[in-house]
């Protein structure tokens, strides 16, 4: 029996992470097109920290609650929600209210667990997935054979975009702020990844591509990146903004250039879009990427699982820019359902009893046998990862690292 009330994760006021506290609140009821879903661990994205600082508001009809993706089971739905019975275990892209015990969602927007996954595996899927299914194939167009520059490469987006592109018959270089992050990329499968901290990625790529320049850009970092982004696009290429965390405002723009190389500048959010929107993309994702899923051919990395409580920490580690792949809450315990063994195997971070900003040495590997990889290349490149042995903490906690002959990185089977 559903409860009247639920715990849910409260901003007192905009401000820093430290205005995130445990509330309690009247459990929401699903409308006609939506499912009420008992959360069992929901995702931490950029957006929420937005909205935390008060920059990205709920939009109209949608909970303040923080939260944008979200797992667990199917416990009520409106009159018109069909799809999925009582008791179904779901994935969903929330329009908010996920830092929950309960959250609704259209039911067009929530996919079932892929094969062998557990709530915090399938809580890292949707905003990501559904983002980058949007910008990558959608607005950016990439076919198979081209190639695309994913920058942030470690984030949950590069992540993700690099495996997509893989799975899909294209080719993938990343930007990427550590040799540490480079090289995590690279074991995901990008053909190199620059360190844009000591190298100009812009004149890295020319190098890369023998001066032809990439197909399409998957680009977080905004307006700082513009001229060299459209310095690295091949002809008829696209540059696909996702987000603008160091700027939106270009100061100049040769359009006569965008012209003459018939170029594309394009970008999208996805918590405006329409409910048939979004649904329009998860029926994408179920046909053409849930598949990939289901066989370990991509997955999620999780950098770090936080419980509820601990909201202000996830955030202050997603601020921090440490991590590879996602941060995901567990909101409540729930069984995990074993993994086929033809899935491949990588480490999962685990915070416990995180009282200080988090660090590389407050975060532990649940398990790994570890590798090498490069230390101090500026470019990581595809079949160097196996170069130097790590050296220090920071090394050998690499979220690269995974038991010998596990194959690429996908659907983790290791918990902490």
């Amino acid at each position: 029996m559903t409860p009247e009330t639920m715990r849910y994760v409260a901003a007192t006021a905009a401000g820093g992470p430290e205005v995130l506290t445990i509330g309690s609140t009247t459990v929401p009821r699903p409308r006609p097109d939506e499912v009420l879903i008992r959360v069992r661990a929901a995702g931490v994205n950029r957006p929420d920290v937005a909205q935390r600082k008060g920059l990205y508001p709920a939009p109209p009809g949608a909970s303040p609650i923080l939260g944008l993706e979200v797992a667990g089971e199917v416990v009520a739905a409106g009159t018109e929600a069909h799809g999925f019975e009582i008791g179904s275990r779901v994935c969903a892209l929330a329009n908010g209210g996920g830092y929950a015990e309960y959250c609704v969602a259209p039911v067009t927007q929530c996919l079932p667990w892929p094969k062998g996954y557990d709530a915090v595996r399938a809580a890292a899927l949707p905003e990501t997935y559904f983002t980058v299914w949007a910008n990558l194939f959608l607005h950016g167009r990439l076919a198979r054979g081209e190639t695309v520059l994913v920058h942030g490469g470690s984030s949950g987006i590069g992540v993700t975009a690099i495996q997509l592109a893989r799975e899909f018959g294209g080719r993938a270089y990343a930007t990427a702020g550590s040799d540490r992050k480079c090289a995590a990329c690279v074991g995901l499968g990008a053909e190199a990844a620059i360190n844009y901290r000591t190298s100009d990625f812009a004149e890295r790529i020319a190098a890369l591509t023998e001066g032809r320049g990439v197909d399409v850009i998957i680009d977080i970092v905004g307006a700082p990146y513009f001229e060299r982004n459209i310095k690295c696009l091949a002809m008829d290429g696209r540059l696909v903004e996702v987000a603008t965390q160091a700027g939106s405002k270009v100061e100049a723009l040769d359009l006569f250039d965008v012209m003459r190389r018939r170029l594309t500048i394009t970008g999208s959010t996805m918590r405006p879009r329409t409910t048939a929107q979004k649904g329009a993309i998860a029926k994408d994702l179920r046909e053409k990427v849930w598949p990939a899923l289901d066989a370990g051919r991509a997955g999620p990395v999780i950098y770090a699982v936080f419980p509820l409580d601990q909201a202000a920490e996830a955030h202050r580690v997603m601020e921090s820019s440490v991590h590879v792949g996602k941060l995901v809450l567990e909101v409540a315990a729930s069984e995990t359902p074993p993994t086929p063994p033809s899935l491949p195997r990588f480490v999962v971070w685990t915070a416990r009893s995180v009282a200080a900003p988090a660090s590389r040495a407050t975060l532990r590997p649940a398990a790994a046998s570890h590798g090498h990889h490069p230390q101090s290349a500026k470019v990581a490149r595809r079949g160097d990862r196996h170069g130097s042995r790590c050296n220090s903490d920071a090394d050998r906690n690499c979220s690269l690292h995974a038991p010998a002959g596990a194959g690429p990185v996908g659907p983790t089977d290791v918990r902490g």
